[in-house]
């Protein structure tokens, strides 16, 4: 008999061979008929599987987290016997689960088209009613190459080959007369998997990832646990179509792209106006909470890089040219070598320690913390920029503090309180903490890197703070607080970071006098709130769907004339509302109201004041609000008192 403990504590009993389906039927045949897998001392595996001996078992279902993503995993496999079936001479290659769904990559010389969506999901509906048992096999590695070969799969024999070492044993899933190479685990059977999943594009990709191998068809699909929660994504992913900010930057005249300069932005006037509410907000929020601010070069040394570890780590990802010094024969420029050249910052922080050790510095002189609107360049691959979200040039709300180690909790908590308020203004309060710990490539000792986790996870306590763990995402010289915040239609989004630094201080040679007289090495706490300003404001485009609030909107107030015969007045009235301080325009064409209010709607202009012969008459002023019908009728002077009260940025309107 082998001993099963169960999550509520309690130990059961089975025969030798039981498998989790047993335990979970003891239970009760409704898990019995929910479940899907199991966990079995921390590692999830097939529900059928025998279990191996005595055994911590925990049932798995679809409602669970790893539940949907077995169903995701099972859905490629459906997808891959469904393609198969249809189109004989496709081979597969590998379908891994990703966020929200799935893909699957296929070699085949005819190209899919979308249009055949609708085949591939039917076949794959039929696969799910046959309810195929998913069985597991182990397979010699020579024995499955061989079979693979023999098929026609040279793909998946060339996977085994690669990463299986000799003389160990492969799995395999077989469902039906289809298999596939797969660690698993899977569903029982087909009949299992849900009927929610829905196939969404094809790609292209190469073969390993590299661009010398041959090009596969990469085909997109989604799947989740019910119909509802598909529905719910789909439409989801319909409202982010609508949101896109490349879309709605076009469309409202913010910025454009062009290939002539891959990754950068050309801001236009409307979008640039955003750019200096969002910049004059952040400095007031910094000057007020002790920063100072500077300003660094553009171009470094790549020594300073090579003394803090980038130059090893980002190197291919750096913007580099030579340092030229022209001959004092014939003015022809002389290269200088490998140790003369010059990068494009990718950040600042080097350049921040050079100001921090221009000069003595003493205890009694910190924190200083450091801010910087930092331009930086990364040489981003050209298949990975994405709008404003992912570009070459961009400019951060950098800063660093430089501090003691006694300092570390008090800074901490200080730049939290910083963080929570400025978001709240925006509206962006749901944001959740992971504390990303040591990546596998990282400078500095297992004792600096101890030292400097306990410090940050210390300080995240005594803030009260609850945060999760985030094995090996942290920078190469620290570990690092991820800020995961929430949109309007619910995506979750990674902006600003915290982070704890023991090791560049010590590379770059940083340090203060302390109380003892004696030197030592600062804290260095790297800290950006919106992260960068290009990818900020994707976010705040997407997140408004445009329509911005009263005190981020490039043009507040339009203000439009029913008749020529208000022209006049229209410009007296925007005259004063400009002069209050808001961003005033004037529509004086010669077109029905009616026009005008619907096409400055569609430009998400927040208030339009409809101006004719009686509010001339009367100086007043009809305002009509976005997104509402009505209209409010209010003097011009009520109107500019109230406005530009109305339209202050957050943190002003507290001071008022």
């Amino acid at each position: 008999m082998i001993k099963v403990s169960l999550p509520d504590g309690s130990v059961r009993e089975f025969a030798e061979g039981a498998s989790p389906f047993d335990v979970a039927s003891s239970i009760s045949n409704s898990l019995a008929k929910k479940a899907i897998a199991a966990r079995v001392d921390g590692e999830l595996r097939d529900l059928t599987r025998p279990l191996d001996g005595d055994a911590r078992v925990e049932i798995v279902t679809a409602n669970d987290a790893e539940g949907l993503e077995l169903i995701r995993h099972d859905a490629a496999h459906v997808l891959a016997q469904a393609v198969q079936a249809l189109y004989p001479d496709t081979q597969v290659t590998i379908g891994p689960v990703i966020d929200d769904g799935f893909y699957y990559d296929f070699a085949r010389e005819t190209p899919f088209s979308t249009e055949d969506f609708d085949k591939i999901e039917a076949k794959m509906r039929d696969i799910v009613d046959a309810d195929y048992p998913i069985i597991r096999e182990v397979w010699d590695k020579d024995e499955a190459i061989s079979m693979f070969r023999k098929i026609g799969e040279d793909y998946k024999a060339q996977i085994i080959d690669d990463i299986i070492p000799p003389g160990e044993a492969i799995t395999l899933y077989r469902q039906g007369d289809w298999f596939d190479l797969c660690r698993g685990p899977h569903l029982p059977s087909t009949g299992k998997l849900p009927k929610a999943f829905k196939l969404m594009k094809l790609a292209g990709a190469y073969w390993r990832g590299d661009s010398k191998n041959e090009m596969l068809q990469r085909m997109y699909g989604t799947a989740w646990a019910n119909e509802k929660d598909l529905k719910a994504h789909l439409e989801r992913l319909e409202e982010a179509e609508k949101r896109d900010h490349r879309k709605v930057g076009a469309a409202l005249d913010l910025f454009h792209f062009q290939p002539e300069a891959q990754g950068s932005v050309f801001w236009h006037p409307k979008g640039f106006m955003i750019w200096r509410q969002l910049e004059a907000y952040i400095r007031r929020q910094q000057d007020a909470d002790g920063y100072v601010e500077v300003k660094t070069p553009q171009l470094l040394n790549s020594v300073f890089w090579e003394q803090s570890g980038h130059w090893s780590k980002f190197r291919e990802n750096m913007f580099v040219v030579p340092d030229e010094i022209p001959s004092t024969e014939d003015d022809a420029p002389i290269l200088t070598g490998e140790g003369d050249l010059m990068a494009l910052k990718p950040m600042n922080c080097p350049a921040h320690v050079q100001i921090f050790k221009n000069g003595q510095r003493s205890y009694r002189d910190l924190p200083i913390r450091m801010a910087e609107f930092g331009c930086c360049h990364r040489n981003e691959a050209h298949g990975a920029l994405h709008g404003l979200m992912r570009v070459r040039q961009m400019t951060q709300d950098d800063a660093h503090i430089f501090c003691r180690e006694d300092q570390i909790a008090d800074e901490t908590l200080r730049f939290l309180k910083l963080f929570e308020r400025v978001y709240g203004d925006f509206g962006l309060s749901e944001i959740s903490y992971k504390l990303a710990t040591r990546p596998e490539l990282r400078a500095g000792t297992d004792e600096t890197w101890d030292r400097a986790e306990k410090a940050l996870s210390d300080a995240l306590t005594a803030a009260g703070m609850e945060f999760e763990i985030a094995e090996g995402e942290g920078a190469f010289y620290g570990p690092k607080l991820e800020f995961h915040l929430t949109d309007a239609i619910g995506r979750t989004w990674q902006c600003g970071t915290f982070q704890l630094d023991y090791v560049l201080p010590e590379r770059l040679d940083a340090e203060y006098t302390g109380s003892d007289g004696a030197k030592h090495r600062p804290v260095m706490l790297h800290r950006a709130v919106f992260g960068t300003f290009e990818r900020f404001m994707g976010i705040l485009i997407e997140n408004y769907a445009g329509a911005f609030p009263l005190w981020l909107s490039p043009v507040q107030i339009v203000v439009a004339a029913i008749t020529d015969a208000a022209n006049d007045y229209a410009l007296e009235a925007a005259a004063a509302l400009r002069k209050a301080g808001l961003r005033v325009e004037t529509d004086l064409r010669n077109e029905k109201i009616n026009y005008k209010v619907r096409e400055h709607s569609v430009q998400k202009v927040p208030i339009i004041a409809v101006v004719g012969g009686r509010e001339a008459e009367e100086r007043t002023l009809a305002l009509r609000r976005l997104g509402s019908q009505g209209q409010q009728m209010i003097s011009l002077d009520e109107a500019v008192v109230s406005l530009a009260l109305e339209a202050l940025a957050p943190d002003l309107k507290r001071d008022v």
